[in-house]
């Protein structure tokens, strides 16, 4: 039955129930990739480093980061304070001014890439920023048609729709739209009958140069790659992989574009996924944990050459809020203490000491697990109804009630889980610690039961 709710003019000022929050979010709130009134939202009352609280008070250790964001956890003291500050001093500014907080996150942001990169294009998150850079190399290279794995997501906007590989782009797909997609290695589901690693890397190598040709390398702006696949299955790429396309880039003076949305500013154990393979695009995208959403920020990191381009030129492209004082404030602030408080570093160990190896050891009692992939704090957990033909506990692009009742029972042992088909993604704030990665593993150990129930392999 639905609440009698006070006015509006009451409401305000005051800490809302839970149950009058959901009564208002259900009348006036439209959730993204959602069929309206087929869900129940979770009221959430507050947050704080690893944990959120539901609107019964039930504490959960936050396994997701909401959306593979909050990096540096919840609620940082130092971020918090560095908004604040910010809001008191200037609270927005045009993008046309100079800013001191838009400046020095610009200086930041390109002090942690690679050689050759030193300007920033701020946008309000990550699918603008696929947008900008998309529009950049096109413009840079007089070039049409990018082209993007199957496997990968890079936006709900427009441009950054097509670019998806995986099924959220149907139902926006408008046809070509200059975008060409192609299969990127994934060992586990290998596209080219692939027995090894090195087989899948030099296959899918050959397949991509085969695209280029086929499309024609004149044709061709650029190459939109997630370094790591995140919301389509945390696949690291093979040893050797991102080199051959920075080569095959080079040789056919293709753009090179880095999405790092998800994956960069610690998620793997390093400031960008690329360090671990010592590859320099020429454009990387970011947002998420540059400032861990605390407040809506991303950008466009861009390399000496594509800057030299509109040196001169107009870039015909901004928004409102590019840089907002506010949103950059929080990235500075973000860079600093995970500088200070060796948060990086902390990933990398947590991942190659802790969650690694506890999900590995998860996968040896758990016939539903099929594969553990991922690296730093960034694992995904392959879930299978039979191991042996590797059939999906949920299929591609949907899910099943096996996954919900999955769902269900992580919550149950006291985790917010994140999880995408029929995949469940272990992906907790880089600031987690090993007694908090241990409390999550053992949680999920009891939840994956739901899971094995559904398993129907010998």
């Amino acid at each position: 039955m639905a609440l009698s709710l006070p006015t509006t003019e009451a409401l305000m000022g005051i800490e809302l129930s839970t149950a009058a929050t959901y009564e208002l979010d259900r009348a006036h709130v439209f959730h993204s990739w959602s069929a309206q009134s087929l869900i129940t939202p979770m009221v959430i009352t507050r947050a704080e480093g690893s944990y959120v609280w539901d609107g019964e008070g039930r504490r959960l250790l936050d396994l997701s980061s909401q959306l593979v964001n909050t990096n540096i956890g919840h609620q940082h003291p130092k971020v918090v304070a560095a908004i604040k500050e910010q809001a008191d001093r200037l609270c927005t500014v045009a993008p046309q001014h100079a800013n001191d907080a838009r400046a020095l996150a610009a200086r930041m942001v390109t002090e942690l890439a690679p050689p050759g990169l030193s300007k920033v294009f701020f946008t309000n998150g990550g699918a603008d920023a696929i947008e900008h850079a998309t529009r950049m190399a096109r413009l840079h290279t007089g070039r049409p048609k990018v082209l993007a794995a199957y496997r990968s997501y890079h936006g709900g906007t427009t441009t950054a729709v097509n670019l998806t590989g995986d099924p959220r782009r149907w139902p926006s797909d408008s046809g070509t739209a200059g975008v060409v997609h192609f299969f990127g290695p994934f060992l586990y589901r290998s596209a080219f009958h692939a027995s090894t690693e090195a087989e899948e890397c030099a296959r899918a190598l050959e397949h991509l140069e085969a695209v280029i040709g086929f499309e024609g390398p004149g044709t061709i702006a650029a190459i939109v790659l997630e370094t790591v696949p995140g919301t389509a299955g945390i696949m690291p790429p093979p040893p050797g992989y991102l080199e051959g396309v920075r080569e095959l880039c080079d040789r056919h003076g293709i753009v090179y574009i880095a999405d790092e949305v998800m994956a960069g500013f610690g998620r793997t154990g390093r400031w960008f996924a690329v360090d671990h393979w010592g590859v320099s695009p020429d454009l990387i995208t970011f947002a998420k944990g540059v400032n861990s959403g605390y407040v809506p920020l991303g950008g466009v990191i861009i390399s000496d050459a594509i800057a030299e381009t509109f040196a001169t030129r107009v870039y015909p492209g901004g928004l409102t809020y590019s840089g907002h004082p506010l949103a950059t404030a929080a990235a500075v602030a973000t860079i600093t203490a995970m500088r200070e408080e060796g948060i990086v570093e902390n990933a990398d160990r947590i991942g190659r000491t802790v969650l690694g190896p506890g999900l590995a050891e998860l996968a040896q009692a758990h016939p539903s697990i099929g594969e553990v992939r991922g690296m730093g704090v960034f694992w995904a957990l392959e879930l299978v109804t039979d191991r042996a033909t590797r059939e999906p506990l949920a299929p591609y692009g949907g899910s099943s009630p096996a996954m919900g009742e999955l769902v269900k029972a992580c919550k149950a042992n006291g985790v917010l889980p994140f999880t995408n088909y029929n995949r469940l993604h272990v992906v907790p704030p880089c600031t987690i610690s090993e007694a908090e990665a241990k409390e999550g593993l053992a949680a999920l150990d009891e939840a994956l039961k739901v899971a094995d129930a559904a398993y129907q392999g010998a």
